[in-house]
């Protein structure tokens, strides 16, 4: 159930209403927008007189949310959220754009990435110091050392930093060096730690899972903001189907299915939707077009003797080529880079 104040509503007004919900025994969970609040009631409904909600000075109206992600849903905040990360307003008409290394392999790979990047007019530098390996043997990172390098590279260069988070117990540590915390495909159902990076207060980057759904997604993105965290973005990589000619499947579709279902910005990865190199491009524009509010790509300086997923990084050459064909493409859509 959502209730929905009239504009301009004071806030004393809003917490009467807020302590009614409260004395009812359910959760009230207030999103203000710019130009009105709107509250979640996260609990049996039942419990609730509507009628009495609906006599409440400053409520304009009383409506059920009939999906079953209630904070996430488009109903519930029609606005669309917008997260601000190193002056980029990600989910406005600016376009996100987060490229670097799938993984940090030493100082020399990053500094040389995030100089391109940042000279291309990226402002997000991508980059795992831990890495989820389907191999034992794989490389998996190099952990805090990686962690060290990807900041002091986004410092020197004026990016902010997205990396991946892959253990609960890893919070405080990626949370001192990442400006956005990523949780990737194989933890987008690791209930646990959803549950505690909505404890957090930094943007999280939520990738769709290899065969999950669009409402498992926002399932998912729900938990999150349950606990407290409302920055979160979606992230569209692809799913896993009988095709094997690219690594996954790229859902352009799921891009404005998304920004009608739900207020949270989403971005398209392109690199894993993919797995090829040589159709990243064309797929990034596809996203852009679609309606995607920015993308995540991986540029490594020489990604043929790059350490992890060399296959699908594109080059520094192919990145600048590419960020003037967004320049275009995002015209064509009303959208600009910042």
């Amino acid at each position: 159930m959502i209730i929905v104040m009239k504009r301009g509503a004071q806030k004393s007004i809003i917490d009467h209403v807020l302590q009614e919900i409260t004395k009812s025994g359910l959760d009230p969970i207030p999103l203000h927008g710019t130009e009105r609040t709107v509250i979640a009631v996260i609990g049996d409904e039942r419990l609730l007189d509507i009628h009495h909600l609906r006599s409440l000075p400053g409520v304009n109206d009383v409506m059920r949310v009939l999906q079953p992600y209630k904070l996430a849903s488009r109903d519930t905040k029609y606005e669309n959220t917008v997260i601000e990360v190193n002056g980029v307003k990600i989910g406005s008409s600016e376009l996100a754009i987060m490229a670097g290394p799938c993984a940090v392999e030493n100082e020399d790979q990053v500094e040389a990435t995030a100089r391109a990047v940042a000279q291309y007019g990226c402002k997000i530098l991508r980059g795992g110091a831990f890495k989820p390996r389907t191999g034992p043997y794989s490389f998996e990172g190099l952990g805090v050392s990686g962690l060290k390098i990807l900041r002091a590279a986004a410092d020197r260069h004026g990016l902010a930093v997205v990396t991946e988070l892959m253990d609960i117990r890893q919070i405080d540590l990626v949370s001192k060096y990442a400006d956005i915390i990523q949780i990737g495909a194989r933890n987008m159902q690791n209930y646990d730690l959803l549950n505690a990076i909505g404890e957090t207060k930094k943007p999280i980057l939520l990738k769709r899972g290899l065969s999950a759904t669009i409402t498992e997604l926002l399932l998912s993105a729900e938990r999150i903001i349950l606990h407290g965290n409302q920055q979160v973005i979606l992230c569209e990589r692809g799913i896993r189907t009988f095709e094997t000619e690219t690594r996954n499947t790229f859902g352009v579709n799921s891009i404005p299915l998304l920004k009608e279902l739900t207020h949270l910005p989403v971005i398209a990865d392109p690199s894993h939707a993919t797995g090829r190199r040589s159709i990243v491009p064309a797929v990034a524009l596809a996203g852009i077009a679609a309606g995607a509010d920015g993308l995540i790509i991986e540029v490594h300086p020489k990604p043929d003797t790059a350490l992890c997923d060399g296959d699908q990084s594109i080059t520094p050459d192919m990145f600048k080529k590419l960020m003037k064909q967004i320049k275009m493409v995002a015209k064509a859509v009303k959208r600009t880079l910042p």
